[in-house]
């Protein structure tokens, strides 16, 4: 027998020992097999399910969340070891600036304390431009116009002569041998800061050796003019060591652009040098003299130096 879905139906007949109100037709249905199209539909989807389960078994598609969680566990670990450090190891860095700061402060204070006493009670500039006043007290370089040598001392004597402290003239700029202290008379009024006007009496310090800018009638070794030496020191000075300043031009007061010239009280030379030079003892250093002529070629310029300002009381 033919069902509607088009399954055949067999009858069978009912069995003996059957119980009673039931039916013995039992119906057996022969399923036909699934059409084309619906075999294809679910062999896809079986492939699909095992591509699903398989890829989410292979490593190379598990998410990335599990590698940035282990990335900050990482991290964490090394901060955490970074504190297990020695206090000395993670502060090593400000303990050497700390140190670096105490050596500076202890040389500022050694070179404050080795500064010449005049400077320690006043405030003092460098010259950085032309037309600054001088003073008692400042320190500076006096130039050579016509050669551009300093005038220059060391704690070398003179081979002839008196034999004191030679002077000569310097090529170089950059050399502390070339400092000189402008000073006052003793037994005069002037004092540190005061003007130094047109005509007055000066000495130079010789800021290294302490001695004074000196001269006197023994012949200088090169030229045979006036000798020009250093000599005495801080408490030990003569009239050898005194030097009429003359200002050219119409300035009365000293600055630092004028033009000058030094001639000396004793022996009424002027402050001299020429391009003549030494070749032993000083070697490549020019001679230093004195001459009895005032000539175009003992003119002298304050150049680098530390001035002290001028003080209240002029």
């Amino acid at each position: 027998m033919e069902d509607d879905d088009g399954s055949k139906s067999v009858f069978k007949s009912p069995e003996a020992g059957s119980p009673a109100g039931v039916s013995d037709r039992k119906k057996y249905s022969a399923v036909a097999p699934p059409s084309g199209q619906q075999q294809q539909n679910s062999n896809n989807s079986n492939n699909l399910t095992r591509r699903r389960t398989g890829s989410s078994n292979t490593p190379s598609s598990r998410p990335l969340a599990p590698t940035r969680i282990i990335y900050r566990e990482t991290l964490g670990a090394s901060s955490e070891s970074d504190l297990d450090l020695p206090f000395w190891q993670r502060t090593w860095f400000i303990g050497l600036l700390l140190v670096m700061a105490l050596s500076f402060f202890g040389l500022a204070i050694f070179l404050f304390l080795t500064l010449d006493s005049d400077y320690t009670s006043s405030p003092v500039y460098a010259a950085t431009s032309e037309g600054v006043e001088i003073t008692y007290g400042s320190v500076l370089k006096l130039m050579h116009e016509k050669t551009r040598f300093r005038l220059h001392s060391h704690d070398v004597p003179y081979g002839s002569g008196s034999g004191q402290q030679s002077v000569t003239g310097f090529p170089n700029v950059d050399d502390a041998n070339s400092y000189w202290i402008v000073r006052p008379m003793p037994e005069t009024s002037a004092k540190q800061g005061d003007s130094i006007k047109s005509g007055s009496i000066i000495r130079l310090q010789h800021m290294k050796t302490r001695k004074w800018l000196h001269s006197h009638l023994h012949a200088s070794p090169i030229s045979g003019n006036l000798e020009v030496s250093c000599f005495g020191d801080d408490g030990n000075s003569d009239t050898g060591d005194y030097w009429r300043l003359e200002i050219e031009g119409s300035g009365k007061a000293w600055r630092q652009d004028q033009r000058i010239r030094l001639k000396h009280v004793d022996t009424s030379g002027y402050l001299h040098s020429h391009d003549k030079k030494y070749s032993r003892i000083a070697g490549g250093q020019q001679e230093v003299c004195g001459v009895m002529e005032k000539r175009a070629d003992n003119v002298w310029l304050a150049v680098e130096g530390v001035y002290l300002p001028v003080s209240g009381s002029k």
